[in-house]
C-alpha cells in the first residue's frame, strides 16, 4: 500500500502519530515500560473531550471513576489512583501516594468523613500509601490510614487503620495483617524516564509548588 493510500484510509491514526511527536506529548512516547502505560487516546478522553469530568487531574483517570479535590492529592510516579474503572477518590483531607504503586478498579479511597453530630461539616484526616504499594479491586482506604512500602490490600478488605511498617498482605473486613513479606525480595525497579501523571518528574516539583496543596 502506497504511503497516500495509507493516509487516505487511516488518517486518525496518522494525524495522532504526528501530534504525539509534539514536545508536550513525550508522556505518549516515554511511558512504554510504565506498569499503566500513558496512550494519547487515553489523554485525549480525559482532557479534551472531558469525559467523566476529571480533566483537571494531572495523571490519567478513566471516565468510570471520580477524583475529587485534585489539589490535594500527590501522585507519584507511575502511580495513578483512579486509572482503573470504577475507582472513588476523595483528597478533600490530602492523600500522598508514593511511587510505583498499583490500583485496581473500583477502589475507594477517602481522606475526609461526615461529623456523625452534624453532616454538614467534614473531618479530616490525610491518607497516606507508600511506594511500590498494591491496593487490589474493591478496597476501601478509609481516613487517616498510613500504609507503609510494599504494603498489598488484598480485594474487597477495608482498611480502617494504619499499618506504617509495611512489607506485609493485609485483607479483610476490617483489614488485617495477613502475611509478612521477605524485605530481601522486594525489588525497587526504576521506569527508564519517570513522570508523575503526565508530568515529567523533573518538572513536577514546579508544578506542585504552583497548583497543588499538599
Amino acid at each position: 500500500m502506497s504511503k497516500l493510500k495509507y493516509i487516505l484510509s487511516h488518517p486518525f491514526m496518522v494525524i495522532t502519530s504526528l501530534i504525539t511527536r509534539l514536545p508536550y506529548f513525550s508522556f505518549v512516547r516515554e511511558t512504554n515500560d510504565y506498569q499503566c502505560r500513558i496512550s494519547f487516546d487515553f489523554w485525549f478522553k480525559q482532557k479534551v473531550l472531558n469525559w467523566g469530568g476529571n480533566k483537571k487531574a494531572y495523571w490519567p483517570v478513566h471516565w468510570t471513576s471520580r477524583v475529587y479535590d485534585i489539589e490535594n492529592i500527590l501522585v507519584g510516579v507511575d502511580a495513578y489512583p483512579g486509572m482503573m474503572t470504577g475507582c472513588y477518590i476523595q483528597g478533600k483531607g490530602g492523600i500522598r501516594i508514593g511511587d510505583y504503586t498499583q490500583i485496581a478498579s473500583n477502589v475507594v479511597i477517602v481522606s475526609a468523613n461526615h461529623d456523625p453530630y452534624d453532616s454538614r461539616k467534614h473531618i479530616l484526616a490525610e491518607v497516606r500509601i507508600g511506594k511500590y504499594c498494591w491496593i487490589g479491586a474493591g478496597a476501601k482506604i478509609m481516613p487517616g490510614v498510613e500504609l507503609g512500602d510494599w504494603t498489598v490490600v488484598g480485594a474487597g478488605a477495608v482498611v480502617t487503620k494504619s499499618f506504617p511498617e509495611g512489607y506485609c498482605i493485609i485483607g479483610g473486613v476490617p483489614a488485617q495483617k495477613i502475611k509478612m513479606l521477605e524485605k530481601e525480595k522486594c525489588f525497587s525497579f526504576k521506569n527508564r524516564i519517570e513522570y508523575n501523571g503526565y508530568i515529567r518528574a523533573s518538572s513536577f516539583e514546579q508544578y506542585r509548588k504552583k497548583k497543588l496543596k499538599i
